[in-house]
């Protein structure tokens, strides 16, 4: 993904500016969100209308209980200006199956409705929402959520209460149930499982078609191997036949949604035991505009609750996970990690994601989740129906993940990091379509206040400062058409 270029002579600004007092954790963003939607992709790049790069950076809001909306977890307009304000700019929104298909073939449109006005009301502070197909233990009979109640099909097999995420390994009837949904067994109305599955994308997405606030459609939360898990877990080897059938899954998911929406792209996760380094054989889904989701928990932090080893764990998780956007030449998103307290551990897989120059969307906004022994330890604001400020938000976990970063770049990204309150970016004028950015072209990095509380300075080769000082949104433009751009910036 880094690409070569020839260093171009620039000049050096220096912009230096020291507030007097600490700032809060919610100020007053930028009247001007830098992506301009809606968003596509070049290769493994995902870029906005005007071509620049675009990094995202935002969280996770599902709500696993009925009426399985955001907004009945309190989740408004407040939330979404805090996460502007914190330098976000992507939020992934769960979407369940069992909501919008309630009984077969008839949809509940008002739930819909729902979603779409949280979708609305975030892309009113330029964030961009992933609707997700989100299930966790397929069911709410398993002790999760996501299928409907008439989509399980069990075989009547035991069914013991054992909980998340244990009733994936020795729960024989929500095997079962995976089993008949990748058999495409039929429902009482005769039609098969993943067919409807398949329909009601389609139908999600006639909704959200011409939305450009979605970034796209992510077809299924950590897919179940069912009775064949045991493969998957194999390291290294992973499950090619389980694999095959998910592909399969995904071309026929992908080419329902395309009946009603050619371009919002599909994003598409392995088999959930891949979070643990397994080999990746998804195949490849024969479509323009496909991104490739996956995620990285640490199996120290997410069964002990202690980093042991997490920075080999995670390591070994993208080296996995970076090899079927670079085969496929589509974009990569990890789209889950963190679930955790432990700021080391995002620390170490944020800075893993800034090497990879890949988005992220961290688990999770808030801690109303039914399938999680530690929900406290999951969530950034405690409860989303009130204002997201004082003890309601975890300050130390806000200023690990509210990072400084590259938001959208008028050119191709070489590296860049942000460690110990220093942001290095590094980028050519090229775009990544071909072809060069003219002179003039901005580039903007995202610097939430709650990293620089006494102001910022920032040193630019090639390109010179355009935004005010200790702005939220540095806005950088260049002074050469072929060029090589670098920015630092550190505490004033």
């Amino acid at each position: 993904m880094k690409l070569r270029n020839r260093l171009i002579a620039g000049t050096a600004v220096a912009v230096v500016a020291t507030l007097g007092c600490a700032l809060p954790s919610v100020v007053t963003a930028s009247a001007n969100p830098p992506v301009t939607s809606p968003l596509s992709h070049v290769r493994t790049w995902v870029t906005d209308s005007a071509g620049r790069v675009v990094i995202l950076h935002g969280l996770n809001q599902v709500y696993k209980t009925a009426p399985y909306e955001p907004s009945a977890d309190g989740f408004g307009d407040d939330d979404a200006a805090f996460l502007e304000a914190n330098g976000f700019n992507v939020m992934r929104v769960g979407v369940i199956w069992s909501a919008v298909e309630p009984t077969p073939g008839h949809y509940d449109d008002a739930y819909l409705a729902s979603i779409k006005q949280t979708v609305s009301t975030l892309a009113a502070h330029g964030i961009v929402s992933i609707l997700d197909f989100h299930q966790d233990l397929y069911n709410e009979k398993f002790q999760g959520e996501g299928a409907p109640a008439w989509a399980v099909l069990d075989g009547g097999l035991p069914n013991p209460a054992l909980g998340f995420p244990f009733n994936y390994f020795a729960n024989p009837a929500e095997d079962r149930a995976w089993d008949s949904f990748y058999a495409n067994a039929k429902a009482s109305d005769g039609v098969g499982l993943e067919d409807h599955f398949a329909a009601t994308w389609a139908h999600v997405a006639a909704t959200f078609a011409s939305d450009p606030g979605v970034l796209g459609y992510e077809l299924l939360n950590e897919p179940w191997p069912g009775t064949t898990w045991e493969l998957c877990a194999v390291p290294v080897a992973g499950c090619p036949a389980f694999d095959k059938k998910l592909t399969a899954l995904y071309q026929k998911v992908t080419n329902a949604i395309r009946t009603q929406d050619p371009t919002h792209l599909v994003w598409v996760e392995p088999n959930v035991l891949f979070s643990y380094f397994d080999a990746n054989h998804l195949g490849k889904i024969n479509d323009a505009n496909v991104g490739f989701a996956f995620h990285d928990y640490c199996p120290t932090t997410a069964e002990l609750g202690k980093d042991i080893a997490c920075s080999t764990f995670d390591s070994i998780s993208f080296a996995f996970a970076m090899q079927y956007p670079k085969q496929k030449q589509v974009p990569g998103l990890l789209t889950e990690f963190g679930a955790t307290n432990e700021l080391s551990t995002l620390s170490e897989v944020e800075a893993l994601a800034d090497k990879n120059m890949i988005g992220w969307t961290e688990w999770a906004y808030t801690g109303n989740d039914i399938t999680s022994s530690s929900s406290e330890g999951q969530t950034l604001v405690i409860d989303p129906s009130q204002p997201p400020t004082g003890s309601n938000v975890l300050t130390d976990k806000l200023k690990t993940l509210a990072e400084v970063y590259p938001q959208a770049v008028a050119g191709t990204p070489k590296a860049y990091s942000y460690s110990k309150g220093v942001f290095t970016l590094s980028y050519t004028t090229a775009k990544v379509s071909g072809g060069l950015f003219p002179t003039g072209s901005e580039t903007d990095v995202a610097v939430p206040a709650i990293q620089y509380p006494g102001g910022y300075k920032v040193s630019v080769l090639g390109g010179h400062v355009v935004s005010a000082p200790n702005a939220p949104m540095l806005r950088i433009v260049s002074n050469e058409a072929i060029a090589t751009i670098k920015v630092t910036v550190s505490a004033a």
